[in-house]
């Protein structure tokens, strides 16, 4: 049987890399001719990825966190080549989404076994983008996260600054246009997702996110208080697990294929876990234009639904305006 060909990128600093990093190509190399590219200051993962493309290698693995991945993936789109994903990071929310398991032996029987499936992927300010942006308190969260406090304690590193940040909620007003709607209203977090998680709560306001449907989901969060945005948090994950849509007043929620957002005062943005600068931001989908190995059956394609279909949900947030575009 003809060995497999691969190539591997990996980012020694990833959260949660340890040593696994440096046994990774001998273990690979039971299953793949492999080449190996290790990121460095001067070489980034997408630098990595593109060489890797242009020398051939129809299957690109990337070991990191959903930065790393993101970037790799930059180089992929619109071909070919297939992405295939080793969570080492901190979050790992794009692996968990494709039911790609955190451990690794786990994470490599997909890339043995798996399924190269067609996903949505977006531009965001000019980025790729292939799990979510997030504006405001899911940004600012991440942001404020200790890199060292990542690395020790993983997703837990989180909830600390989150509390701090609940603590004092600052609500801002914020702009939106989408292909269909002009909204502005007032919150303290706008997450347009790709693809989430359910533990993503704030990107949990629809039903589901869907990864191949050709669109974007907003969820727009309102709280003034600590209570009410604890409330809200565990509103989102319960519906996100049953597959139901949020309902309370604080939350509103819509798909479009295009989005720009605009805030009072400028907001801080991240982009598939990377902080990239304040807003505004605006962001395309880029409809099933990249190819990644996923978990058999774990990502269904969906057509993309017709207009009338498309769920919005936008009534109670406060100071709510929305004109509907001609």
């Amino acid at each position: 049987m003809t060995e497999r060909r691969a190539a591997l990128i990996f980012n020694p600093a990833a959260g949660h890399a340890g040593d696994a990093v440096e046994s990774l190509p001998s273990r690979l190399e039971r299953d793949f001719a492999l080449t190996v590219y290790e990121t460095s200051a001067d070489r980034s993962a997408a630098a990595c990825a593109e060489a890797a493309r242009r020398e051939g290698a129809p299957l690109v693995i990337a070991a990191g966190g959903d930065g790393t991945i993101s970037a790799v993936a930059s180089a992929l789109l619109g071909t070919d080549t297939c992405l295939g994903i080793l969570p080492l990071g901190t979050a790992n929310s794009i692996a968990a989404t494709l039911g790609i398991p955190d451990a690794l032996e786990g994470a490599i029987e997909v890339l043995v076994h798996g399924e190269p499936t067609r996903i949505d992927a977006a531009r965001a300010n000019g980025r790729t983008m292939i799990l979510l942006s997030a504006v405001g308190l899911h940004a600012d969260t991440v942001g404020e996260t200790p890199q060292d406090a990542k690395q020790r304690w993983g997703v837990l590193a989180y909830i600390s600054t989150g509390l701090k940040k609940l603590m004092s909620l600052e609500p801002f007003q914020v702009d939106i246009e989408t292909d269909d709607h002009r909204i502005h209203c007032r919150a303290v977090a706008v997450t347009v997702a790709n693809m989430a998680p359910a533990r993503t709560v704030l990107a949990q306001g629809p039903p589901v996110v869907c990864p191949d449907d050709g669109l974007l989901d907003l969820t727009i969060v309102s709280a003034t208080t600590l209570v009410e945005a604890v409330a809200t948090g565990v509103h989102l994950l319960r519906t996100a697990l049953d597959g139901e849509p949020a309902e309370r007043d604080n939350i509103g929620f819509l798909a479009a294929r295009r989005v720009c957002i605009s805030t009072d005062p400028p907001q801080h943005v991240l982009i598939d876990g990377e902080e990239v600068g304040t807003t505004p931001l605006v962001i395309e989908c880029l409809p099933r234009a990249l190819t990644v190995m996923a978990a058999r059956r774990e990502v269904v394609p969906a057509p993309p639904p017709a207009a009338a279909e498309i769920e919005v949900k936008l009534e109670g947030l406060p100071e709510l305006e929305v004109e509907q575009k001609a």
